[in-house]
Formats: structure tokens, sequence, C-alpha cells
């Protein structure tokens, strides 16, 4: 780390800390040449995950979406909130794995229904109805016999 104040390459680390989030930590530094002392932070890179459209067009990832879109779905459900922000935390930690720049949407509404499915099968219903576009009750009963169906397995 270069000292501002001389510019010389080496200094220093004289105490570590991190920050109050937990998300940094601070460093005070100081000059091997010029003994003036300064402080650093060093935190994790976060790259922007862009999300891909069904129009093509793109846009930043945003977690908020998620999780209101699952709040919708688990509506006077006998699910915690506490359990929803975990399948939320899962699913962004999942697609920041990935590291992909970019995410087609589709592929994490295939992640929220594949979460949903196991935290709460009527929650998946009324979300699978509303992503998929289901036209008629045809397809409500389709995709009720099949997850009926997996869950006799």
């Amino acid at each position: 780390m270069r000292c501002p104040y001389c510019d010389n390459q080496d200094t220093k680390v004289i105490d570590s800390r991190h920050t109050e989030e937990g998300h940094a930590i601070r460093r005070r530094r100081e000059c091997d040449k010029c003994g003036k002392r300064f402080t650093t932070y060093e935190k994790v890179e976060e790259m922007i995950l862009m999300v891909v459209k069904k129009d093509g067009s793109r846009e930043a990832f945003d977690r908020t979406k998620i999780l209101n879109g699952i709040i919708k779905a688990c509506e006077k459900r006998p699910v915690a909130l506490a359990d929803i922000e975990r399948v939320v935390d899962d699913i962004e930690r999942g697609l920041n794995n990935m590291m992909e720049k970019e995410v087609q949407s589709s592929f994490i509404g295939e992640l929220i229904m594949e979460e949903l499915k196991k935290l709460d099968e009527v929650a998946y219903v009324r979300f699978a109805s509303v992503y998929r576009q289901f036209t008629d009750v045809n397809t409500f009963v389709k995709e009720i016999e099949k997850l009926l169906g997996t869950a006799k397995k």
C-alpha cells in the first residue's frame, strides 16, 4: 500500500479491526519512510449481476423483487418471514457463486419455484401460476398432478 503523503511503497499495518457492519476491515497503517499514519479499508469487491429478461432487455439483479414475489406467494400461509429470507439468501448466494455476469430471468424463476416447492406447496402453485402464466383450470390441474406425483415418490 502506497503512503498517501510521500508515495513510499513500504507501509506496515499497525492495527486491524472489522467495521461495525462486518463487511469490511479497517486497517491503520504507518509509512516506513515518513512515519505518518493513515487508514485503509478492505472489502470484498461485489460483482454486479445483470438479469436478462424474456424480451432481451437487461436490468441489475434486485433481491427485493424475489423477496416480494415469494412473500406474495406465501400470503396467508404458515411460512415464517425468516424462512422466506433464508430462501432469498440461498438463491442470491447461488447466483453469485455461479460467477456469471448475466443470468436469464427464467433460470431465476425456476430456482424460486424449486425452493418454494420445498417450503410450501400452495405457495409454489401460486407462484407457478403467475410465472408460467396459467391460462385455464386444466393447466392448474396438470401442475398439481405433477406435484402430487413427486410427493408420492
